[in-house]
């Protein structure tokens, strides 16, 4: 009994100390800085000079597949394996390993969809110095320079990449503790010995090595309180990457920073290690809750990419300056706690290019449901049904559209993840078909942390069959996390995730119906009285250390959740996850959200830069947590976050525990009408929408971009980072200020136009604009040339607007012509891919006629929609319109001019949105 009150205590306490940080923001003492880290501090005290590896060329191979060859380190002595791949696609791949490592070094898996397919390399020319590879083409080359060991990427006589330019290669080889000498047992001083004769191997023959002298923090460190032994000792690896040329790059997610990466000289790297922040700050390279080590680098030339496949902790660091010619160049140096370097080169050479690349590596946005891409209500925590049902009647008392509704942790019993609070919400099941009945559905969450309790059938299977986490004694690792003490289960175990994936069967997640979808928390993971706020990087994933593998936690979850969900409808269903924790990959999974903002004006401004950066590394499927997750935003706040938010990929609203309830009717008449108005934009656009996932999970390319994506040669595009364009055709500058009454927005494009979605007018491109604005403001805008399908009869969910009309926005370029396509099918399965039961259709204005076409021939769904309304912006009046069908059949349409506006509207053509048609204008 007194060890169950010290526990009580000792959990009161940590409970405590969360809300406290909760109420102070972040408390950054509990966070490493680089001098912090051990191997970050030794590494970064390594200055740029001539590197110590030499390459042997005497040792060069070279297959079919890949080039290898010996790498040296001239003062110790040690080999390495440098491995060279010229990829399908204008990629390269560079892998280094030790030659003959002590025990295996750890390489990530499952993030790679395939093994990359490789093309042949050949060598060109050869001396005792370099050696020339050609990567394709009259004037691509590799070339490798031996002493010191040297990469260059070239395009003709033009450096496009150097590797290890400065010199900062390190690889710190897995080694036996010099002070395990005194060791007397047989066996153990048997093994002693031959790894001392290894050791002697790895010495290239006629050198001897310098001795090594141990520093503080290869062999233990510590943090606060928090001992990491490292029974292998130092273990790090650090690579630098040079771009002549370049001065603007961007990428490496999550940080709560601008678009364009900053210089961190004189400051700590970017660090990438997923970590639960409380109200993180702005501004700052401090690690975030996901890591996607994927940096790209752009000038009006070319775009290029860096993948860093390594799931350690990471620090990135980023100097811009001038080369040794005068240019501008950005080196880039990436440091990590283990692993093997293994780094993908993504040549582009357009921005496009470079999303096709690493799509091809890791894998494109799952294409959704439909209705995950409409607004989601949530807090912590509606308080039980009857909570529920008020909330849903809510929107419609208010005509506000929603189609999920959310539960936090409140609604388990006792945080018992997959059960339910049986006082708070008795009948689940009752309440998922209410909401069924409306077409809307519910998200609740399911945490990796395992409440320990033997009366727990998750926790009981877990522990029986072994699939907990261990720590360094080979016990169950143990944690503090909401249900008090937790296990983790090691989702890198296949089997865990196999079994993981079946509690979400109908039959086994007791009160859970096809309605039901699921949100992943805490999965950096979150370990409150652990090493800043994680787990310790020496407990168990099997042979391997959580220090390898910390990173990949939150995919693991979020793919086995993900395998649940589909699998429960028997591979019908598209599943939807939303999670905090990521990595490279987790596109293929769901969602993402910025985590746990603030209700200030800088977190609403931040929502965009920290979404953008995620879409540039694959992640299009983000959003921020609408009105700010902790404290209370004004309703000034509150509205602009929803505008914002309705042009945000996702977009949900969500609140803490203690913040007052702020559901939207609840700011008054005026305020109300602002949501709603917001939201029902949204909704007009979910078809916009919908095409953009239909070509982001096809192609890899972002939902929500950046304007220099589409304007890559325009410079003045490249530091934007406060509008944004989703797919190409739309532009976005939410008012993201307190009180403004105006905005400047540029509008790219020499010789393009641009309109305003709301009043139709007409602005010319490569200028920027000054826009007064209002409460009612999202100033938005439509590119000149393009063509986009809306659904402009609102209802209570978009599954009840599914079979409803569509009106067509034909936005004129100079030239009197624009395109666009259509893309529909049933919004929720996957009969799109396995039964081809899609519709995808161009439309394009040219000649003063407009027409649909299949872009799809051998495909084909049924669709009761129609197009209802065609307006053409920037038009001239005709004297006729005419419909032709493709039976042959042809009928007049009636039509309005407005000459203020320049606004043809085409009324009630009547066409079936699947069919082929023409409308003439004569």
């Amino acid at each position: 009994m007194a060890n169950f009150i010290e526990r009580m205590c000792l959990y009161l306490v940590l409970v405590l100390s969360v809300f406290l940080s909760i109420i102070q923001a972040v408390d950054r003492s509990n966070f490493k800085t680089c001098d912090q880290s051990a191997f970050c501090s030794r590494q970064r005290a390594m200055k740029p000079g001539q590197s110590s590896y030499r390459a042997l060329l005497e040792t060069l191979e070279l297959s079919d597949s890949h080039l290898t060859v010996q790498l040296l380190n001239n003062n110790n002595k040690v080999l390495l394996l440098l491995e060279l791949y010229r990829l399908q696609g204008n990629m390269t791949r560079v892998k280094i390993n030790e030659l003959k490592p002590v025990k295996p070094r750890y390489e990530v898996p499952d993030v790679l969809i395939t093994d990359p397919p490789t093309e042949l390399m050949s060598v060109v020319a050869q001396d005792e110095h370099r050696v020339v590879l050609s990567l394709g083409g009259e004037d691509w080359r590799l070339i490798l320079s031996a002493q010191p060991f040297r990469l260059d990427i070239m395009e003709g006589p033009q450096v496009l990449l150097s590797l290890n330019s400065r010199g900062l290669l390190a690889f710190e080889q897995l080694r036996i503790r010099k002070d395990t000498k005194s060791q007397t047992d047989t066996k153990e001083a048997g093994e002693k010995e031959d790894t001392e004769k290894h050791d002697k191997e790895k010495v290239s023959e006629g050198e001897e090595a310098e001795e090594e002298v141990d520093q503080p923090g290869m062999w233990e460190e510590t943090f606060k309180t928090h001992a990491d032994t490292k029974p292998n000792g130092p273990s790090s690896i650090s690579l630098d990457f040079s771009l002549p040329g370049v001065e603007h790059v961007y990428g490496i997610p999550e940080h709560a920073d601008g678009l364009r990466l900053k210089n961190t000289d004189g400051g700590d790297p970017y660090r990438l290690y997923n970590l639960d922040v409380f109200q993180y700050e702005l501004f700052n390279p401090m690690a975030l809750y996901g890591a996607v080590p994927v940096l790209l680098s752009h000038n009006t030339h070319r775009t290029m990419g860096l993948f860093w496949l390594n799931a350690a902790e990471t620090w990135v660091d980023v100097s811009s300056g001038q080369g040794s010619s005068e240019v501008p160049q950005t080196d880039v140096r990436w440091i990590s706690e283990s692993g093997i370097i293994d780094v993908f080169i993504m040549l582009g050479p357009r921005p496009n290019d470079v999303f096709t690349q690493y799509a091809s590596l890791t894998g494109t946005q799952a294409f959704p449901p439909l209705s995950s891409l409409a607004y989601h209500q949530c807090r912590w925590n509606y308080n039980d049904q009857e909570d529920v049902s008020a909330v849903d009647q809510g929107f419609d008392e208010h005509d506000i559209p929603y189609d999920f509704i959310w539960l936090d942790i409140e609604h388990t019993d006792g945080k018992r993840y997959f059960t339910w609070d049986n006082n708070k919400f008795p009948q689940p099941k009752d309440m998922l078909q209410g909401l069924l009945d409306k077409r809307r559905k519910m998200v609740t969450i399911v945490d990796p942390h395992i409440k320990v309790d033997s009366s727990y059938k998750i926790h009981t299977e877990i522990r029986s069959r072994g699939y907990y986490i261990k720590n360094k004694d080979g016990g169950d690792y143990e944690g503090w996390c909401w249900p008090g003490n937790a296990g983790y289960p090691d989702f890198t175990n296949p089997e865990m995730r196999k079994w993981w994936a079946s509690m979400f069967a109908y039959g086994q997640y007791e009160g859970s119906m096809e309605n039901l979808y699921t949100w992943n928390d805490m999965n950096e993971p979150s370990v409150f009285n652990g090493p800043e706020v994680t787990m310790h990087k020496d407990a168990l994933h099997g042979p391997w250390e959580h220090r390898d593998v910390h990173n990949l936690y939150g995919f693991y979850v979020q793919m086995a959740t993900a395998e649940g969900q589909i699998q429960r409808s028997g591979g019908l269903e598209r599943p939807f996850v939303l999670t905090r924790a990521f990595f490279a990959g987790s596109q293929r999974y769901g969602a993402v959200w910025t985590g746990d903002n603030a209700a200030e004006w800088g977190h609403l401004k931040m929502s965009i830069p920290m979404c953008l950066s995620l879409g540039l590394v694959g992640i299009s499927f983000c959003g921020a947590d609408v009105g700010g997750f902790f404290k209370t935003p004004s309703a000034e706040l509150l509205v602009r976050w929803y505008q914002a938010g309705a042009y945000q990929p996702f977009f949900r609203a969500h609140a803490h525990l203690d913040t007052p309830r702020r559901e939207p009717w609840l700011f008054g008449p005026d305020n109300t009408a602002l949501i709603r108005e917001a939201v029902r934009q949204r909704y007009t656009l979910l078809p916009y929408w919908y095409l953009q996932f239909y070509h982001a999970q096809r192609t890899g390319q972002p939902v929500m971009r950046p304007l220099w994506v589409e304007y890559p040669e325009d410079i003045a595009t490249f530091s934007i980072d406060d509008e944004f364009l989703i797919g190409r055709d739309l532009l976005v500058h939410p008012v993201t200020d307190e009180r403004s009454s105006g905005v400047t927005a540029y509008l790219p494009g020499n010789g393009e136009v641009w309109y305003d979605v709301h009043t139709f007018q007409r602005h010319d491109g490569a200028q920027n604009l000054s826009i007064p604005v209002t409460m009612s403001s999202i100033p938005v805008f439509q590119r000149g040339g393009s063509i986009i399908c809306r659904k402009n009869r609102v209802r209570r969910s978009s599954s009840c607007m599914e079979n409803d009309p569509y009106t067509l926005y034909v936005a004129l370029d100079s030239q009197g012509n624009a395109e666009g396509e259509l893309y529909i099918d049933d919004g929720h399965t996957f009969k799109h891919e396995t039964d081809k039961q899609f519709i995808h259709r161009r439309l394009s204005f040219t000649a003063n006629s407009l027409s649909s076409s299949d872009l799809s021939p051998d495909s084909q769904f049924p669709s009761a929609s129609w197009v209802e309304q065609v307006n053409i912006l920037g038009a001239q009046k005709p004297d006729a319109v005419t419909l032709t069908t493709t039976d042959g059949g042809e009928s007049s349409v009636e039509f309005a001019f407005d000459p203020d506006t320049a606004v043809l509207t085409l009324r009630k053509p009547g066409m079936n949105a699947g069919v082929n048609w023409t409308l003439h204008l004569r």
